[in-house]
């Protein structure tokens, strides 16, 4: 028979529940024909689908990658202003407030850009460390870790990469070990790549807005600027690896769930 308040399988005669102290009565007894499976204490797999975010945050990364190459061409455009004007050759008022008011709105446009795509993505990788720990237990890390590693000082520098590659690495082994993965399916061979792009991405960004603060002579102006067409450049191929790392693993993170349906399924046989 089965306790009605948990659904615990008990021992015929028993007067409490030994799971969770409640009474036993006649009336309250379920036989195993009588108890569904939500009524019965069977494990929960909790994984949740992640296909929407990893969609969501792909699509802002292409938002990201064209108002970086628009930014790019923008910036082009200020370098040959500012060579003109170097060279002792007039350049006149209009012009040079127009390029300010077309730099400073691509800039905010980015900005909005760059912030939303970070969210999702974080939210994006969140979720499919804690989907990894439903069905892994020995991870490198917490699933907290997924979000708290990209802000937390030196941490951020290596802390992610690390997680990723659990989640290539970790999941990889899982689905081979339950035969519905084979090697070549999916590899860590972009995440090198895609985590240096990052790190020169973010030092070069944070020289950039130091030395813009400061920049003020035409010469500096000019520094800055190639500084930025730089930046872009990077960022460019950056954000194309960054969309092929979330696609390869989206391929394969469904398989979890699969796993988790037919681990259900098997479960409620044997009860």
């Amino acid at each position: 028979m089965f306790c009605s308040k948990c659904g615990t399988k008990l021992p015929n005669e028993v007067a409490f529940c030994t799971n969770c102290g409640s009474s036993i009565t006649k009336n309250e007894i379920k036989t195993e024909s009588d108890v569904t499976v939500s009524e019965t204490s069977l494990p929960k797999t909790l994984l949740k689908p992640n296909d929407n975010r990893a969609k969501n945050t792909i699509t802002w990364i292409y938002i990201v990658l064209a108002l970086e190459i628009v930014a790019l061409i923008s910036s082009l455009f200020q370098y040959s202003m500012l060579q003109v004007i170097a060279s002792g050759n007039y350049v006149s008022e209009e012009a040079t407030n127009a390029n300010d008011i077309r730099e400073g709105i691509i800039a905010f446009a980015y900005l909005i850009a760059w912030i939303v795509s970070a969210i999702v993505f974080i939210k994006w990788f969140r979720q499919a460390y804690f989907n990894l720990h439903k069905k892994v237990s020995n991870l490198s890390y917490t699933e907290g870790w997924a979000i708290a590693s990209w802000f937390v000082p030196i941490l951020c520098l290596y802390r992610p990469y690390r997680i990723m590659n659990d989640l290539y690495v970790e999941t990889k082994k899982l689905l081979m070990k339950k035969g519905v993965l084979n090697e070549e399916s999916i590899t860590t061979h972009s995440l090198s790549l895609w985590w240096t792009l990052w790190i020169i991405s973010t030092f070069i960004g944070n020289a950039l807005f130091r030395h813009s603060l400061k920049a003020e002579t035409t010469e500096q102006l000019i520094n800055n600027t190639i500084g930025y067409i730089i930046s872009y450049i990077i960022d460019i191929p950056l954000c194309l690896i960054t969309i092929k790392v979330i696609k390869d693993y989206s391929k394969v993170e469904p398989l979890l769930l699969n796993i988790a349906d037919e681990e259900n399924k098997e479960l409620v046989k044997e009860a």
